[in-house]
């Protein structure tokens, strides 16, 4: 069996053996990615995990929560549960059932005595290798109407974007950026899926992988410019630019690894257009 990579950042720097979700060593996969992303996003995340629903949450969601919080990371079993969690409660629940779920505009108190502070949360759960859900990831997002009113340009920002990628740590990770940026989407692993899923939702922006298994992500994105010459593309290579010189419709382009800020970037520039 290989030895487990060390957590990564802030993470990987606390002392979990007394917590309630013991050391590391002992961590299945998908609570170790699923905490490294949380503690190396910038956006206010919290996770429940396991029977016992142990809260942990990154240093983003500390501040967020106020002075009278826990310092993060948590990974402890709380009395009561966390605003996000507490305030939008079926769709955490749904959420633990495995179903991914998005609040608007929930009114969030962290304490009894402060002013409600509003955020869209993001509720995704995360599988073990069996199928079954481990635990619930949510992410606090500013409402993305609010986002709209105070930068007008960004009125059209909403997206709608369909995901391909067959690495599915990458694909779960970039579903949830894109969720957390305010972004509708969904992720898929290879090039027939996406094509399927085109036909059935009202998508309009392809983000895809270059390489990937049967039809490339260059080859998807011709035929779905056929079918739907409005779709914006966005491709992500770890090869460059070499197998895109030939593309004869317009597509924005990202080197991996890419950075949230040049993700954000090309998804501003495509809302620009949309």
């Amino acid at each position: 069996m290989l030895e487990a990579a060390p957590l990564t950042g802030p993470a990987g720097t606390h002392d979990w053996s007394r917590s309630a979700i013991g050391a590391p060593e002992a961590w299945p996969h998908p609570l170790r990615l699923t905490v490294d992303i949380m503690f190396n996003t910038p956006l206010p995340m919290l996770l429940c995990w396991g029977q016992q629903r142990a809260v942990l949450f990154n240093q983003a969601y500390a501040d967020l929560a106020g002075s009278g919080h826990a310092p993060a990371p948590g990974g402890a079993v709380p009395a009561l549960l966390p605003a996000p969690l507490a305030a939008a409660r079926d769709s955490f629940e749904r959420a633990f059932a495995g179903t991914a779920a998005h609040e608007q505009r929930r009114p969030l108190r962290f304490s009894v005595s402060g002013a409600p502070h509003e955020a869209d949360l993001h509720f995704t759960p995360v599988r073990m290798d069996d199928g079954h859900t481990g635990g619930v990831l949510c992410a606090v997002a500013p409402p993305t109407d609010a986002l709209k009113a105070a930068d007008p340009a960004a009125a059209g920002a909403a997206l709608r974007i369909l995901v391909v990628e067959d690495n599915l740590d990458s694909q779960f990770l970039v579903c949830e950026m894109l969720s957390a940026f305010g972004h509708d989407n969904a992720g898929v692993a290879h090039a027939e899926g996406a094509l399927e899923m085109l036909a059935q939702g009202t998508f309009n922006v392809l983000f895809t992988d270059v390489s990937l298994p049967g039809m490339s992500g260059v080859e998807l994105a011709r035929r779905a410019r056929v079918q739907y010459p409005a779709l914006r593309v966005i491709f992500a290579s770890g090869y460059g630019d070499a197998l895109l010189r030939q593309i004869e419709f317009p597509y924005l382009s990202l080197q991996k690894p890419y950075e949230i800020e040049q993700l954000q970037k090309a998804l501003a520039e495509v809302a620009a257009t949309v």
